[in-house]
């Protein structure tokens, strides 16, 4: 027999014997790294074959391979042993300990002020809608008094998908959408996420509106202006005032800006001797725009001559900084849950 033979069997039996008496994980890996690493017992046995001559190679290199597969054999086996143990034995349970509470979802500021507005307005006899995202420009344009090369185009910085396929820049194309399917009277709340080329402190890519309007027989701008009313004052409170600046869209006329008196100086424009910031000593804040539904929209849905309406549409954004006290919008989408928990 050949020494090296001798050195094979004596490494295996030694490497059974041992691996009997292993009782720990630290001991298994001890015990690979002394049989099977780089450095170990066998790769030195393994090292002396390139000196052996040409005649005994075969015949040795397959003891070699099975003195290998012996020892890894053991280390497999003691393994599954060592872990079964582990997989049976349960950590220690101390009842004396406190229950952990996990931690609570709260619901994001733009969520919370999308329904609260959508309850005023349900509170007030309006259905709520909601449409897609990806609109036709039909819909988002043309239908609402905005045709091609209108120059009210540029106000709303367009993302296009195709020349006819955009992402809508308003949710005010739920106006055109409700009325070619449905007759007055109507009134209806469309809340949703529009898109706009724009980002700075008060603009974001793509941020919440919600749109509104009613249409009966002899609507007036007295009762868009009573329904506003209420819902400025369900938001902010019974002390705010409201007021009327004239505007001009598209789809209404005629159409007006509104504005809120200032929540943090209370419409004195001035706070502690010095100018508000948030009105900048105005003492007014806009918070939407609004007016009489235009008579072209009527027509491009086909509704007669003699219908009334009105349609006001709002930043859920805005009502929210105002709201809340925040004064950079892009604290909304960072997800920092050090601003986010503080909205219970």
């Amino acid at each position: 027999m050949h020494v090296m033979e001798e050195e094979l069997q004596h490494l295996v039996t030694s490497a059974r014997a041992e691996a009997e008496a292993i009782g720990e994980p630290a001991q298994l890996e001890e015990f690979r790294v002394r049989y099977l690493g780089r450095k170990g017992l066998l790769s030195g046995i393994l090292r002396g074959l390139g000196a052996l001559p040409a005649m005994d190679k075969p015949r040795l290199g397959a003891k070699a391979n099975e003195a290998k597969a012996a020892i890894e054999e053991l280390y497999a086996a003691k393994n599954a042993a060592l872990g079964a143990g582990r997989a049976h034995v349960r950590p220690a349970l101390d009842l004396s300990l406190p229950g952990r509470q996990p931690a609570h979802g709260r619901s994001h500021p733009i969520s919370r002020v999308m329904r609260e507005t959508c309850a005023i307005f349900a509170a007030m006899g309006f259905d709520i809608a909601e449409g897609p995202n990806v609109e036709l420009d039909y819909y988002n344009f043309e239908a609402l008094n905005i045709p091609a090369h209108h120059p009210a185009r540029d106000m709303h910085d367009t993302f296009y998908v195709t020349d006819s396929l955009l992402l809508r820049t308003h949710t005010s194309p739920m106006q055109a959408r409700i009325m070619e399917k449905q007759q007055p009277p109507l009134r209806v709340v469309a809340p949703g996420q529009v898109y706009r080329c724009d980002s700075d402190i008060t603009h974001t890519p793509m941020f919440h509106q919600v749109e509104g309007f009613l249409v009966d027989k002899n609507v007036s701008f007295a009762d868009l202006k009573g329904v506003l009313a209420l819902f400025v004052n369900k938001m902010f409170g019974s002390g705010v005032g409201l007021r009327f600046r004239p505007s001009f869209f598209p789809f209404t006329e005629p159409s007006a800006e509104a504005d809120i008196s200032c929540i943090l100086c209370s419409g004195k424009g001035h706070r502690n001797g010095e100018p508000c910031r948030i009105c900048k000593g105005t003492g007014w804040l806009e918070i939407l725009g609004c007016g009489m539904v235009d008579p072209n929209v009527f027509a491009a849905v086909g509704y007669p001559e003699d219908s009334t309406g009105f349609a006001f549409g709002l930043g859920v954004e805005r009502i929210a900084m105002l709201k809340y006290g925040i004064t950079d919008l892009r604290m909304f989408y960072e997800n920092d849950l050090r601003f986010l928990t503080q909205f219970a």
